[in-house]
């Protein structure tokens, strides 16, 4: 076998595309919308490199469009959990003795594919199934997914070639090791590209996993798989499972070989995930690796110094692209009295420029809630907030899921800086503001930082560099990802790598190499070329 140190393509961020009026990526675009709209497929679990079918099929429907199907997905039960954990396990030992280049080399494919020939569709899926806007599904599904892939590609060989000295006659090197047993990837709806990391990451260092995607991101979850396949991971490397949560979630954490979980979802899974790991931790082989990035309650705080303009894009961007859908998107705002009436007219007036509706319709900036379950969440949160004495209905207010998922951007205004919509997550598109006192900046410091018990992403606008230094120290802990006169949506991988504490989550940063350090367990290894014959030490001799 030939050897070599070799070195990867240096990474460099994906281009995003604008899909301009007349541009080749819109035609191409436009076309693959069309035609995956008019047709209904059927998406089989993958399970070790077989296409798994069954009788007990379910309906996919865009959340715009909610009474079109696009798809059918074969559920599966406990038996097919179980066949792909077998799966995995059996695919083990042939992948991690793969040599680390020819990993390499799967996903620099995948990550190539998606950016050439699979970009219309991996967009397009993401587009109809999970109801983005063509710029959302852009920076998702092709550039992030991308980003992530050759990254992580370079993220590992650094890893690699992490290595300790050596003294005389001795040799000392660290081997990273895949984790001993298989890896399970729990990924949510929102971001296809969240859905391509979490599973390839620790498949990258030498694991083999078992993926459940979530039911309403199947769609585009379909369209990885075929680039892994076509990218040439091997049969059992990554297993889809399409079972439901509970069931699967009962058979991979009580299982002996279960050695880590790498998810994104909801705090209340993911606490009931780390009981059932500590209530089974006696029967693992080995301790798992716990990697999770659970949500947030994303906060902007204006100083009395802040440009209004640049907060008032800040407002409207961060809390409503994706319909506030991100686990990043600002969902409470802190301004100072002294800039609310100019904000607010801001806010109202690009509002009023807002299109919703289809996303196939490229001028409309705001598209459909993910599902009906979301859909009665939230509106149920606006109803409430309608009767509230202390609240007041700023904009929007308003919702229909007579065809699709349609909430309007909302935003709410609470004398009650504890009002409950500026402490739980709602994950939709309703911003919540308190007015403070301009002078009373502290105050509002103090609420930001113990308000939530969140602490993923976080902004402060300020003209004032004191307060911009001041606000950044008091809130170290509030946020794992703190923008300065910014949104807090948008981290790039290889630039702001991801991932919050405190109730949202363990902070592994998605897009880093810290992430991929969670999916090794280094041996160390120290080889004596002129080893000791003689049990006497020096000191023992007489003078």
């Amino acid at each position: 076998m030939l050897k070599g140190f070799f070195d990867v393509p240096i990474p460099k961020n994906e281009p995003v595309l604008n899909y301009t009026p007349g541009s080749k990526e819109k035609a191409e675009l436009k076309t693959m919308l069309g035609k995956l709209k008019s047709q209904v497929i059927d998406i089989p679990m993958y399970i070790g490199g077989e296409d798994i079918r069954t009788d007990n099929l379910k309906p996919l429907s865009p959340p715009h469009d909610h009474q079109h199907v696009i798809a059918h997905y074969h559920h599966g039960d406990a038996g097919h959990v179980e066949l792909a954990i077998n799966a995995a396990l059996n695919a083990k030992d042939e992948w991690e003795s793969l040599s680390w280049e020819h990993r390499a080399s799967i996903f620099l494919k995948a990550a190539d594919l998606i950016a050439g020939p699979y970009r219309a569709k991996l967009n397009a899926a993401t587009m109809l199934g999970q109801s983005k806007s063509v710029y959302q599904a852009e920076i998702d599904s092709a550039c992030e997914l991308i980003d992530f892939l050759r990254f992580n590609v370079s993220y590992m060989t650094q890893i690699y070639a992490q290595q300790p000295g050596s003294s005389k006659d001795v040799w000392n090197r660290v081997e990273q090791r895949p984790l001993e047993g298989f890896v399970f990837a729990l990924t949510p709806f929102n971001f296809t590209a969240i859905s391509g990391n979490l599973p390839t990451a620790p498949a990258m260092m030498g694991n083999v996993v078992v993926w459940k995607p979530s039911r309403t991101q199947i769609y585009s979850a379909h369209v990885l798989v075929e680039i892994f396949k076509e990218a040439g991971l091997p049969a059992g490397v990554i297993n889809m499972v399409l079972s439901d949560g509970p069931t699967t979630g009962d058979i991979v954490l009580q299982h002996p070989d279960f050695a880590g979980i790498h998810f994104t979802g909801s705090t209340g899974v993911f606490h009931g995930i780390w009981k059932k790991i500590g209530a089974n931790i006696a029967n693992y082989k080995t301790y798992p690796r716990i990697v999770g990035e659970t949500g947030g309650k994303d906060f902007i705080l204006a100083h009395r110094t802040a440009n209004a303009k640049a907060l008032a894009t800040a407002i409207v961007r961060g809390a409503f692209e994706y319909q506030g859908q991100k686990c990043s998107a600002a969902s409470r705002a802190y301004i100072p009295d002294n800039l609310w009436p100019d904000v607010k007219q801001l806010v109202l007036k690009d509002l009023g420029n807002i299109k919703m509706g289809n996303p196939e319709d490229f001028t409309n900036f705001f598209n459909a809630v993910i599902d009906e379950k979301a859909f009665d969440k939230l509106s149920g949160f606006i109803d409430r907030a309608k009767e509230s004495p202390l609240v007041e209905v700023v904009a929007g207010g308003n919702y229909d899921k007579s065809k699709g998922y349609f909430i309007e951007p909302t935003i709410l205004l609470t004398q009650d800086p504890h009002y409950v919509t500026m402490c739980e997550e709602l994950f939709g598109p309703i911003l919540t503001v308190y007015v403070y006192n301009a002078e009373n900046f502290d105050d509002a410091l103090y609420l930001v930082d113990n308000t939530s018990a969140y602490a993923l992403t976080g902004a402060i606008f300020a003209k004032d560099r004191y307060v911009i230094e001041y606000a950044s120290r008091m809130l170290r802990n509030a946020a794992g990802n703190f923008y300065i006169n910014d949104k807090p949506t948008g981290a790039v991988v290889g630039q702001q790598p991801f991932g919050g504490a405190r109730a949202s989550g363990t902070n592994d940063k998605a897009g880093s190499m810290i992430n991929l350090l969670r999916w090794v367990s280094p041996r160390t290894i120290k080889e004596n070329f002129v080893p000791p014959t003689d049990f006497r030490y020096p000191f023992m001799q007489e003078e």
